[in-house]
């Protein structure tokens, strides 16, 4: 097929048909994972029960943190496979694993029931969801940008404000529950629900990623000879590890945002449901804001708006979380958490259109798999888990913001290697 069949075959697709196809199976990702944080305290007394709360706890979080060591796995494995044999065809494959995982964790029986084999089996079901989540990202936003060349910004800022999109639903879910079910109901059935809804999400994601066209820049390129895993690591290491430190601070706060709950309850003596309705506060922010950033992007340049909040990141967080501390409340929380979703949205709307521009479109979705899922791994699973470890340790609520700002140095140094060393605007 020649390059412009290509396009005109990709032009039959609707954009937004194109933007939800790609965007749903990260959306159902993130809504996992979102969900599991959001309802840590609770997984961590059925299936990681202990004499100690920090204990149970940190078991808890480890599980969610040890699932992440797949992710490269999946990466390397689900990324060849897109760029060999097509973004759609790996996009089908990864959400059917995201599936099988949620399933499991939604009908298993707690530690009380069927002993050991509960948190192994919960265990099991996170490294499921670790290994289909590990080529999600790279083959998605290979598949965005390759529909619409000339709107990466806007079209990739669509994963991130998925994930947005998977906050605010999975906030709804957790200031519901948490307002109205007894402490006995959420322990029995209620943390259930929001994992069986994410069961309804991934068959209509299935369907409309049946039925929409391959990218056109991938077809255009179809008959290059690929060795997408050899060629990455030959020739793209410096542009992996540029995109790994790209991604630190953005994903750090990600899960942030998703340990907020635990963080009220635990450090603050806030209610659960203000936890959660803090985080559905960012989501919406995420959600809108996302889009409208990685649209603007297209126009003044990536790399430009990246700086500009990634400065702003390492300059207001620390005074945001002290105003937080020092007065804990319902207004303040939500006022705090706003400014979190703004920053992170601003940061994170151009990043992965960034990282497209990082590799060439034969070996795209491992480049941008293994970068992404390495990043992940490092700055995202471990955050809650360091967040407990730090404040047990030092005693501070806001050693948190420490790690946070040492985070945005790494990003922003990133960012202007990107700029000056690899030509990316």
């Amino acid at each position: 097929m020649t390059s412009t069949a290509a396009h005109t075959s990709a032009a039959t697709t609707n954009p937004r048909r194109v933007i939800v196809a790609a965007s749903i199976g990260n959306a159902l990702e993130w809504y996992d994972v979102i969900v599991y944080g959001f309802f840590a305290a609770t997984i961590s007394k059925l299936f990681f029960p202990s004499a100690d709360e920090t204990v149970s706890l940190l078991f808890a979080l480890g599980t969610f943190a040890v699932a992440y060591v797949v992710r490269p796995l999946g990466a390397l494995v689900l990324g060849a496979y897109a760029d060999r044999v097509g973004r759609k065809a790996a996009l089908m494959l990864s959400i059917r694993l995201m599936m099988l995982g949620t399933l499991l964790i939604a009908i298993m029986p707690p530690f009380a029931q069927i002993g050991v084999i509960a948190p192994i089996l919960i265990l099991v079901a996170r490294l499921i969801q670790g290994f289909s989540a590990g080529g999600e990202f790279g083959s998605a936003t290979a598949f965005l940008v390759e529909h619409a060349p000339e709107r990466r910004g806007f079209m990739a800022s669509w994963q991130f404000a998925s994930q947005g999109f998977s906050t605010l639903l999975a906030s709804a879910f957790g200031t519901v529950l948490t307002a109205t079910l007894t402490d006995a109901q959420l322990e029995s059935w209620g943390w259930r629900i929001p994992f069986l809804f994410g069961l309804l999400i991934g068959p209509v994601g299935y369907y409309i990623r049946r039925y929409v066209d391959e990218a056109g820049e991938f077809v255009a390129a179809a008959g290059t000879e690929r060795a997408p895993v050899q060629d990455t690591f030959r020739t793209q290491k410096g542009r992996m590890l540029v995109a790994i430190g790209a991604l630190a601070v953005s994903t750090a706060i990600s899960y942030l945002i998703t340990y907020m709950p635990t963080f009220a309850m635990k450090e603050l003596g806030l209610p659960a449901s203000t936890g959660f309705a803090a985080t559905l506060v960012s989501g919406i922010v995420l959600t809108v804001m996302t889009p409208v950033v990685g649209h603007l992007s297209d126009r003044f340049g990536r790399v430009r708006i990246m700086l500009l909040f990634a400065a702003l990141i390492l300059a207001l967080v620390y005074p945001s979380f002290a105003f937080l501390v020092a007065y804990p409340g319902f207004a303040v929380i939500l006022v705090v958490m706003f400014v979190v979703g703004a920053l992170k949205a601003g940061y994170f709307a151009p990043l992965p259109a960034m990282m497209a521009d990082l590799f060439p479109v034969t070996n795209r979705a491992t480049g941008m798999s293994v970068s992404y899922n390495i990043g992940v791994m490092t700055f995202g699973g471990t955050t809650p888990l360091v967040i407990v470890w730090l404040v047990d340790a030092t005693g501070d609520k806001l050693a948190v913001t420490y790690y946070l700002m040492a985070l945005a140095v790494v990003s922003l140094a990133c960012v202007v290697i990107a700029r000056r060393r690899m030509g990316i605007h």
